[in-house]
């Protein structure tokens, strides 16, 4: 029997019904899905990739890394290793004391020390701040990491005696201590003791001199007694002398020139060390991370200090193979050609470059 009017229209309604629902029901799944799809795109897009593609985050622009680095803020420089870390005490006994002749050099082996009379009267932590604690203040925190060790200016291997005698023939202008002395075994002691944190072979952060770039002129020892008399003078006194204490025995402020001082063959004698010391430690109190002299005054006020008189030392052995001497040793011969008072005030920046050569 084949189907009425009626029945093919009732049909043709019910089937559009149908597909209506079905395209609702779809409507309302994608409504519902939509918000979820768009929170997680990444893991799905991540989903559907090949195994083989792996993303790869792109590294860090060097400059970035570089200013990390280099940022003061963000370096732990060297400390000591406490003192109260030594569990024996005869070793404690004898690591205070190398710390009391370091503080107090004078006291003991000055002009008017209880033990010698062997040194110009300066203490070694006029030289190495802090009983040689501070950082970029000339301390000792390599020093038992990096010794015995090959050195240019003697052409020899050196161990730590050598290296504390230097001080006290050179910067104290004295006579060198007996390696076998209480003294000298307790200064050792000590040193061996506060960079004891350090790895064998390596060198401690913040340790020596912080480096200072080169003026493009020479230093000017006329500049340099203006920026003396206004920043150094209230200290060191108008002729250089220092302050000593009441009691005849240490220096208040040493001795910068004179009798008293360092002697020419010292390291401080070199400019170079000399401008970066005061640069980044000088007048007392002020810390490398802010300095208070610029660099033109510091290279200045460098030159006039180191040309005033001070005790000479005869020292013919120095550098016996010249071509390691340093750019701005005060005295030849030397392995070029540019003049001795070049090689003393600069400008250093011609010697540099042919040096590289």
């Amino acid at each position: 029997m084949e189907p009425t009017d009626s029945n093919s229209k009732e049909q043709s309604l019910i089937r559009m019904i149908q597909r209506m629902l079905n395209l609702i029901i779809v409507l309302v799944v994608f409504i519902i899905l939509l918000p979820l799809v768009m929170y997680n795109a990444d893991s799905i897009v991540a989903w559907f990739k090949p195994a083989n593609k792996i993303a790869i985050t792109p590294p860090l622009p060097e400059s970035v890394l570089v200013k990390e680095k280099t940022n003061d803020a963000t370096i732990s420089y060297w400390q000591p290793t406490p003192l109260d870390a030594v569990t024996d005490p005869t070793l404690r006994e004898q690591v205070n004391y190398g710390k009391e002749l370091i503080a107090h050099t004078a006291k003991y082996l000055g002009p008017n020390g209880s033990v010698l009379q062997i040194t110009n009267g300066q203490n070694c932590q006029n030289c190495h701040l802090q009983a040689g604690t501070m950082a970029f203040g000339n301390n000792y925190g390599s020093v038992a990491s990096t010794y015995p060790k090959f050195r240019a200016r003697s052409g020899s291997s050196e161990n730590i005696y050598k290296r504390v005698n230097d001080c006290f023939e050179r910067s104290l202008n004295g006579k060198a201590l007996d390696a076998t002395s209480k003294e000298m075994q307790a200064i050792l002691a000590y040193i061996n003791h506060i960079g004891s944190n350090v790895t064998k072979g390596e060198r401690a952060l913040g340790s020596g001199l912080k480096d200072m770039a080169f003026l493009d002129r020479a230093a000017d020892p006329t500049k340099g007694k203006a920026v003396y008399i206004t920043k150094c003078q209230s200290c060191h006194q108008s002729n250089g002398e220092g302050v000593l204490q009441a009691d005849n025995i240490e220096y208040s402020f040493p001795p910068l020139w004179g009798k008293h001082s360092f002697n020419d063959g010292a390291g401080l004698y070199r400019i170079s060390n000399f401008a970066k010391y005061i640069k980044y430690n000088m007048p007392l109190g002020i810390t490398h991370e802010n300095p208070q002299l610029t660099d033109e005054e510091a290279w200045d006020v460098s030159a006039y200090v180191l040309a005033q008189s001070r005790p000479h030392m005869n020292v013919p052995n120095d550098w016996p193979d010249i071509s390691k001497k340093p750019i701005d040793h005060p005295f030849g011969p030397y392995a070029d050609t540019f003049p001795e008072k070049q090689h003393k005030y600069g400008p250093f920046k011609p010697i540099a470059s042919n040096a590289k050569k």
